[in-house]
């Protein structure tokens, strides 16, 4: 009996060792930036309405079997930045806002989970729908006192060596942070043994031949950021298909490798506070969810996969006075507010002048105002004063978000569909919401508690073995 008993108990120390040191050959590390709950809970609200459902449909992250929150206040502030948020998931630290990946002072550097892996004999990918040198993505490789150091951090990402980039492009390749002339970056790039691909086929001619690889959009395309998904045509480049291009580039390594994959431009919509762009660039980061998912499932033993954001954008808020949610509205919004605020300045610089019915028309066509919206009489007449300022009397009527400057009557017809479809929104700023965390894969058990966001990179370490200290 005592025998039986010993060897029972051999062999659960034995399997409890094995377990214990398992440790994930291929991480995904996945933010959405300006992604709270509400974020995804609309997005989930918004499929159902769709398909004329009361309840939700889930993205493929919110089944993960393990799920929580954090915090996302930074050192210096409540309401965070990208920055300071984006340091914290990537090296584990508060800092003041606008540093990317160093102390409050701007002084001392810190080493991010991303060099903690390439230490570890990993491949490293940083990928975002953003400019590769924007703050989140910036924070795991760059080490920088100020975010807007952009020609800094490009020069931050040679030294860095890691394997892939991937995003529209550089916001300031040969401009320093003083706005003096520097050598671009661009071939400072190739003298590192980066190899460049402008779009995705250029991508498909270096797979497999190059060792380094920059994923941007195709020449001539803005450096800024990827099209929102709702105005992208079949030839743009998108998430899904950067998040593909690195696994196929990264893939094949002995010791397996950390990517990080960065929806960007759900913050930029928030910032606008449109709702519907919103929910297009939730579903757009939810592909590249699906397409990293579809590879865990064939690697199910050696895969972790975590699903978070650095801050929540806007304070929207599903239901604004009604018991009954009118979602299934903002699906008529067939343009963002920026490609609207477009197709009006082209209506307004028209040789002809422009009727109101004919500014109605085109918010028909194109948000469903009048159509299949109702518009009150007090909407109407607010639309027709910005339609003769604007129009008629030529008088400038925009509207400033942090990434836009939109036209006035874009934004107000926004407005007026977000109320239609029971939206509201607190601000067109950052909030202090708790930030989503989900995670699947090896070592996902350890995400089942409120965190803080800087534990969520120490918690990778302690699964990992990474030192990030």
């Amino acid at each position: 009996m005592k025998k039986s008993v010993f060897l029972l108990f051999l062999l659960f120390a034995t399997s409890s060792a094995l377990f214990s040191q398992q440790k994930p050959k291929y991480i995904f590390f996945m933010i959405g930036d300006g992604m709270g709950l509400n974020q995804i809970n609309l997005t989930e609200v918004f499929l159902a309405a769709e398909a004329d459902r009361n309840t939700v449909f889930p993205l493929v992250f919110s089944t993960f079997p393990h799920a929580t929150f954090a915090t996302s206040y930074s050192l210096s502030h409540g309401v965070t930045d990208s920055a300071a948020g984006g340091t914290a998931l990537a090296v584990g630290k508060k800092t003041k806002n606008g540093v990317v990946a160093m102390d409050s002072s701007g002084t001392i550097a810190y080493k991010s989970i991303a060099y903690a892996a390439k230490e570890a004999g990993m491949k490293v990918g940083i990928t975002t729908s953003v400019s590769i040198d924007h703050a989140t993505p910036a924070s795991f490789y760059a080490k920088q006192p100020n975010r807007g150091r952009y020609y800094e951090i490009g020069l931050d990402l040679i030294a860095s060596n890691f394997d892939f980039f991937g995003g529209s492009g550089f916001l300031s390749p040969d401009k320093n942070s003083e706005k003096k002339s520097a050598p671009s970056l661009f071939p400072k790039f190739k003298e590192a043994g980066y190899k460049l691909a402008y779009g995705l086929d250029d991508f498909n001619t270096l797979k497999g031949k190059a060792d380094k690889i920059i994923l941007m959009g195709a020449k001539g395309s803005d450096s800024e950021s990827l099209k929102y998904a709702i105005d992208q045509q079949p030839s743009d480049l998108t998430l899904e298909q950067i998040t593909q291009s690195a696994i196929a580039s990264l893939e094949g390594n002995e010791k397996g490798f950390f990517l990080m994959v960065e929806g960007g431009k759900i913050d930029w919509a928030s910032h606008a506070n449109d709702a519907t762009t919103t929910i297009r660039e939730m579903l757009d980061f939810n592909k590249a969810v699906k397409r990293v998912y579809e590879f865990y499932k064939q690697h199910p033993e050696e895969t972790l996969i975590i699903v978070t954001a650095d801050h929540e954008t806007g304070g929207v808020a599903i239901g604004n006075g009604g018991s009954r949610l009118h979602t299934k509205l903002l699906a008529n919004q067939r343009i963002s507010q920026g490609e609207l605020s477009k197709r009006i300045a082209v209506l307004r610089n028209a040789k002809q002048r422009a009727s109101w019915d004919d500014v109605k028309t085109l918010l028909g066509e194109n948000v469903g105002l009048f159509s299949k919206v109702k518009v009150s009489q007090e909407e109407e007449a607010l639309l027709v004063d910005i339609y003769e300022k604007s129009f008629v009397k030529h008088e400038e009527e925009t509207t400033k978000s942090l990434y836009a400057t939109d036209d006035r009557l874009a934004s107000e017809a926004i407005k007026i569909l977000n109320k239609a479809g029971s939206i509201s929104w607190a601000s067109g700023n950052h909030s202090a919401a708790y930030i989503p965390v989900f995670a699947v894969g090896v070592g996902s058990e350890r995400f089942s508690h409120k965190m803080e966001n800087t534990d969520i990179p120490k918690k990778l370490a302690e699964i990992t073995g990474f030192v990030i200290e």
